[in-house]
């Protein structure tokens, strides 16, 4: 239930058109709904702004839709991450507004009006093998609010083709960097960049990047000031951390 939800709901109480037992009814499942095999959380969205997001991984296609139903009772969005075709096969029975992005496998519901995107994240990636998780960390960070302008296939081995988005980097209120193989991206482009710089490390990579762990470590030594990591593919994370900053910027 968000702050205009419960604004309605004491208005009826002093309208007289809900009784004060049944208000409290609904204010109970205010912190979370437990619904057998979850507990979700109603209070997130009043107290960070953002209902919760479903991990699909671990879950079964109907516990998703079931637990993305409950969401929408309290909240106007809801997303679901790391999800195939079968969970949206699943979540698109019951909520027929419901949008799959294969690339980026998320499930969206957007019942929001007048929502409006402002500031701007730069979503850079090095290759084309790691557009899943930079489609990830773009469609988190557009449903929480953040435009997003997109620098891909801009990896080190190319700079060229990095250096001629400068003028996307120059304007962006933080930029995701997204890397596999050695991980250099993100430092280069701190190298470049006034913002703070999340950095995402990819399990893309031979042998020795050892799924991810090799650009991991290259990215959590890196000597550029203002360059943060979150863990391996994760970007979600990325997304969702760079939304809030650029969402905090004037």
């Amino acid at each position: 239930m968000d702050s205009v939800s419960l604004k309605k709901l004491l208005n009826q109480v002093k309208s007289g058109n809900l009784s004060v037992v049944k208000a409290i009814d609904s204010l109970k499942k205010l912190p979370f709904s437990d619904i057998g095999f979850a507990k979700v959380d109603n209070h997130r969205l009043l107290r960070k702004g953002f209902p919760e997001v479903i991990f699909c991984q671990g879950k079964t296609p109907s516990q998703v839709a079931i637990i993305m139903e409950e969401v929408l009772k309290h909240s106007p969005c809801v997303m679901a991450s790391r999800a195939t075709i079968e969970y949206y096969d699943a979540v698109s029975e019951s909520i027929k507004d419901s949008k799959y992005q294969e690339l980026a496998r998320t499930i969206t519901v957007d019942r929001r009006k007048a929502f409006k995107k402002k500031g701007l994240v730069a979503i850079c990636c090095a290759g084309t093998a790691d557009l899943p998780v930079a489609e990830e960390a773009r469609i988190t960070a557009e449903f929480m609010g953040a435009r997003t302008k997109k620098i891909y296939d801009a990896g080190v081995a190319g700079i060229h083709r990095l250096l001629s988005e400068t003028d996307i980097i120059n304007k962006a209120k933080c930029i995701v960097a997204v890397a596999g193989m050695e991980g250099a991206l993100p430092s280069v482009v701190g190298g470049i960049a006034s913002v703070p710089i999340i950095a995402v490390p990819t399990s893309v990579g031979y042998g020795a990047s050892f799924n991810g762990i090799a650009p991991l470590l290259t990215m959590l030594n890196s000597c550029v000031p203002g360059v943060v990591v979150v863990n391996i593919d994760n970007g979600f994370g990325a997304g969702y951390t760079a939304a809030i900053i650029n969402n905090a910027s004037k």
